[in-house]
């Protein structure tokens, strides 16, 4: 938001925003950076994630980012080449029940200022969007089309997964499989019984945090990424060697998305539930000076549904992996998806262990 106020000139100067605008490196262009950002905050997510000055401090490093990238690029090209939140959004919003899309292609085939590029922030052309991966839903092309040809649709979820048009990328591919990995391994340190892991991760910088870092990007890197690809190979050597191995090790790990993204929400209800009594106070007092507004300013702290979150975790994780049985038959053969069946079942079976 405050480097787009500084491209655009914001209230005081509108039109008339300071900034070179340049464009943006095409080598650069994709998920690596993204996954380099969301590997090193991986990193010091213990402290991240618990210690309240070293939240601030991240939130601010990455609001300067953002700012000094609008002075010298055009658009979102932080939100969308850099910010690992992004990459994190943009990933799991092929599962969602919402997209911007066009109403009818054939009128925009016969505009020919395409304004709804000139004005997607996000650098798009929101008459060709296939998915949801860079789509911010921001909106400006609903705003700016001459024609009200954009729209907001809902859709059934995962609807991107079943566009045979859509690009499939090895490097969104192998971020994809990287937030899978990590979903398991802040799991074992956040809400695991191993103390010694824990205050592995809090010790930044000591020898047991170094043996910690490398165990992470070993794992979230390495080993989850390399045995997907052993059970791609398998199921590829048992379908004939059809098609090459790159394209369908990247179909399927698209697949994995469903089984990603429950394993996330399955580790949040671990603590959502728990946390949410503490709304009711800060609402009342949203400053901490003392207010009452709602009457709900001295309500005891006490956990919710304790005893429904084990069963919510599991009926939540078996639907992901059911839904990813169904993506993968989608994009191969059932001889070739038993692998990959059998990849996604162990990992299911480690979360639950995790988390029961």
């Amino acid at each position: 938001m405050v480097g787009e106020w500084v491209q655009q000139g914001g209230i005081l100067r509108p039109g008339k925003g300071i900034g070179l605008q340049l464009r943006w490196p095409r080598k650069l262009c994709g998920s690596r950076l993204q996954l380099a950002g969301f590997a090193f905050m991986g990193l010091f997510s213990a402290v991240l994630l618990t210690v309240p000055s070293a939240t601030g401090w991240i939130l601010l490093i990455l609001i300067v980012v953002a700012v000094v990238l609008g002075l010298v690029y055009e658009r979102r090209v932080f939100c969308r080449h850099l910010c690992p939140i992004g990459g994190f959004i943009g990933w799991y919003a092929q599962l969602a029940p919402l997209e911007v899309r066009v109403r009818d292609r054939a009128v925009c085939r016969t505009c020919s200022d395409k304004p709804c590029y000139e004005g997607c922030t996000w650098g798009l052309f929101p008459s060709a969007l296939t998915q949801n991966l860079d789509c911010g839903l921001c909106m400006a092309c609903l705003r700016i089309c001459p024609y009200d040809n954009m729209a907001l649709r809902v859709r059934p979820f995962g609807a991107d997964l079943a566009v045979q048009a859509a690009p499939r990328q090895l490097d969104r591919a192998w971020f994809g499989l990287f937030l899978l990995a990590c979903s398991p391994i802040y799991t074992a340190v956040m809400l695991g019984p191993w103390g010694w892991l824990t205050e592995a991760a809090y010790a930044v910088g000591s020898p047991a945090w170094l043996r910690y870092a490398a165990a992470f990007l070993g794992t979230s890197l390495g080993i989850v990424p390399g045995l997907f690809w052993l059970a791609v190979w398998v199921g590829w050597c048992f379908d004939g060697r059809s098609g090459t191995l790159k394209r369908r090790f990247t179909r399927l790990s698209y697949a994995l998305s469903p089984l990603g993204l429950t394993a996330w929400i399955a580790f949040t209800l671990t603590f959502a539930f728990s946390k949410l009594a503490y709304v009711w106070p800060v609402m009342s007092d949203p400053l901490g000076v003392g207010w009452d507004l709602l009457g709900t300013a001295d309500w005891a702290w006490q956990p919710y549904l304790v005893d429904a979150t084990p069963v919510l975790q599991v009926l939540v994780l078996l639907g992901g992996m059911l839904w990813t049985v169904l993506e993968t038959r989608r994009v191969v053969s059932l001889r070739a998806s038993l692998p990959v069946i059998i990849y996604g079942t162990a990992f299911t079976a480690i979360m639950l262990w995790l988390l029961l």
